[in-house]
Order: structure tokens, then sequence, then C-alpha cells
């Protein structure tokens, strides 16, 4: 059964009734802006802060160490 043209009117006036009381629904979406807050360069930095400690205290160590294990071999060896 098709809707009359009050029927049609009495509907959307309903509809535009209940749509203003739930309020006006979003039409546009936002975009955010999803540029990283750290650049790069910084990044590496940070990382190079961080890690960078590590790295050269193993290139301490290492050398020591290979010539601890060493003369302990030796000392077995001999």
């Amino acid at each position: 059964m098709t809707q009359t043209p009050q029927q049609r009117r009495a509907n959307e006036k309903f509809a535009k009734h209940e749509a203003s009381k739930r309020g006006k629904p979003k039409t546009t979406t936002t975009k955010h802006n999803t540029k990283p807050s750290l650049s790069t360069g910084w990044v590496v930095l940070l990382a190079f802060v961080v890690c960078g400690g590590l790295v050269f205290e193993l290139l301490r160590i290492v050398p020591q160490l290979w010539s601890a294990i060493a003369s302990v071999f030796n000392r077995l060896l001999a």
C-alpha cells in the first residue's frame, strides 16, 4: 500500500521532530593530522643517546674480555 501525500507529510514532520530531539547528526568528518610529533632526525638522535652508550661500552669491554678468555686458554693449554 502506498503512502498518500498527507501520510508522507505527516511522516516527514514526525521524522523532523524526532531528529531535532536527538540533535543534529555529524555531516562532515574531520581528518586529524597524522603527522608524527617527533621528526625522524630527533628519533635517530634519541636512539643514539639511549643505545649509543651501550655500543661504546661493548666496544670497550669486548677486547678486554677477549684477552681474559685467551689468557685462561693459554694457562689451560700450557
